[in-house]
């Protein structure tokens, strides 16, 4: 296919093969030889293409080119062929293969990528003078030069102009090297910022030596802003992860004063649902793989909340009130679930791929890409805290909540059935932190330990936050995550978190509500 499409594009290039053909003077220089006679062999070669050219550079690359004294043959089919009438031969049996080094394998990889500059694909044309820029070669200039006259896609052009500059950035004349410098300023790319750097170091005309620095400091300058918002876009992807594994522990600890010290394992329990998901689409329904999030995100809600359920009916019924009784239960129960996990899927991580359209990322500038997978889990945990804000303040479920975990003598005096409400609140704390495993499967591995990695940051979102309420938690989560990731690029990533984790110990001594305190009268005053 290759093979086809070069030559389709240097017959609409009007390359007369009679003019320009191959020769088998050509074929032997590009063959036999040392590297460096080859090399050069092949640098005049590629001034004036021809499908012949292409298709025995190609011949040359996949290692299917044999001497025979002084003939030259294509192998196709485990017949000899001659590479410029296409005449089959007949080769004597001192034959011998083609040997290319990695020298001269690359210097033909790279001749072979050049002439995708010709190719009537304009993704192909766009990746061809991608590579030159990256890798400037002032031999594949007049190649170049050809395919720029010719171009008629504005984004291919623009980057084949920065491969030419890139080229000439090495010209002898002073003038080539100081427009070299001006255009590559446009391109704002590490890559080039090196380009411009090795170049001043060896530069002595003083006006190119100050074009370079000028064209050196707008790329830093557009390189710093890309960092910053890197960190800016990661910290608050990290505020969406805690947001999510918070808000479970927003109901069970800041509504319902249970210290859960299960609830990372419950988060596994998510991810491990998501997991048997992702198997049985890819056993059953491989062509529907891309749509089985759609049911892992209910399966980790459910069967995460299901294992609430049972907890709560089972153990944490008989221990509300008795916080310390609660924590060593719930420690316990968290060791039964991890080695529960291990039994079932083995102590290795398991892997859960993202769907088609959660893979790759949006450029938004040269060195900052925002992956898809994180911004579905930002808008994810936006979705979520949406619904529980509904759930909480709008139906009647969340009626029944707030009014038990205010006043619960009340409560049941006016008809509600307590135990029951117990059951669902801790159930739907559970749930969502099954939906918090779910989005973590998606940006890493899935193991026995995925909880015990957030379950602190957790209980420090919900803290600080304010115990019982979900507007704490949200502010909370947010500063959390974008201090962890700023402080991260200043200090490293453990000096970040005892930096982080020193706040929150002095912001709780002078505030030990929270950010957000409880408002109106509590059943205990």
């Amino acid at each position: 296919m290759f093979r086809s499409v070069l030559m389709g594009a240097l017959c609409a290039l009007g390359l007369a093969m009679s003019a320009h053909a191959l020769t088998l003077e050509q074929a032997r220089a590009l063959s036999i030889g040392d590297v460096d006679s080859r090399v050069s062999a092949l640098q005049q070669a590629l001034k004036l293409p021809d499908e012949k050219t292409v298709a025995f550079l190609q011949a040359l690359a996949d290692d299917a080119v044999k001497v025979d004294g002084a003939r030259v043959a294509v192998m196709r089919a485990g017949k000899a062929f001659d590479p410029v009438t296409n005449v089959e031969l007949s080769l004597s049996d001192s034959a011998e293969d083609v040997i290319n080094n990695n020298r001269m394998r690359g210097e033909i990889d790279d001749a072979l990528s050049a002439l995708q500059l010709l190719s009537p694909d304009v993704e192909q044309r766009l990746n061809a003078a991608k590579n030159l820029l990256k890798e400037p070669d002032a031999s594949k200039l007049v190649m170049l030069q050809k395919a720029l006259a010719q171009e008629d896609d504005a984004r291919v052009k623009d980057v084949m102009q920065l491969a030419r500059a890139a080229m000439l950035l090495n010209s002898d004349h002073w003038s080539d090297r100081l427009n070299s410098a001006k255009v590559l300023a446009q391109n704002k790319s590490p890559d080039t910022e090196l380009l411009l750097n090795q170049r001043l170091s060896v530069e002595e005309d003083l006006q190119v030596r100050a074009q370079i620095k000028d064209s050196v400091r707008t790329i830093q300058a557009a390189l710093r802003w890309g960092e910053r918002l890197g960190a800016l876009f990661t910290g608050i992807s990290l505020a969406s992860v805690l947001l999510l594994i918070a808000l479970g522990l927003a109901i069970t600890y800041g509504l319902m004063g249970v210290i859960n010290m299960a609830h990372g394992e419950l988060m596994m329990v998510g991810a491990y649902a998501t997991y048997s998901v992702q198997a049985l689409f890819k056993h059953h329904w491989p062509q529907a793989f891309d749509a089985y999030l759609l049911v892992a995100v209910p399966a980790s809600f459910l069967a995460a909340a299901l294992v609430g359920a049972v907890l709560e009916r089972l153990v944490l019924r008989h221990l509300y009130g008795r916080p310390l009784e609660t924590l060593l239960a719930t420690s316990g129960i968290s060791l039964v679930l991890m080695q529960g996990v291990r039994s079932l899927y083995g102590a290795q991580n398991v892997g859960v791929e993202n769907p088609s359209w959660m893979s790759g990322g949006w450029q938004l500038m040269v060195n900052l890409s925002l992956p898809y997978n994180r911004l579905v889990i930002i808008a994810f945990a936006l979705c979520v805290l949406m619904g529980m804000t509904l759930l909480i303040g709008k139906t009647r479920l969340g009626l029944f909540v707030r009014g038990v975990t205010q006043n619960r003598p009340m409560a049941s005096a006016l008809g509600v059935n307590t135990a029951r409400i117990d059951t669902y609140a801790f159930s739907l704390g559970c749930g969502i932190a099954g939906l918090a495993g779910c989005a973590l499967s998606q940006i890493g591995n899935v193991g026995p330990d995925l909880g015990q990695n957030y379950i602190v940051d957790a209980f420090m979102v919900v803290v600080l936050g304010g115990v019982g309420q979900l507007a704490g938690t949200v502010y909370a989560a947010l500063g959390l995550g974008l201090m962890n990731k700023l402080l991260e690029g200043v200090a490293g990533a453990v000096l970040a978190k005892i930096a982080v984790l020193v706040f929150i110990i002095v912001f709780i001594q002078k505030r030990p509500q929270g950010l957000f305190a409880m408002k109106g009268r509590s059943a205990e005053a």
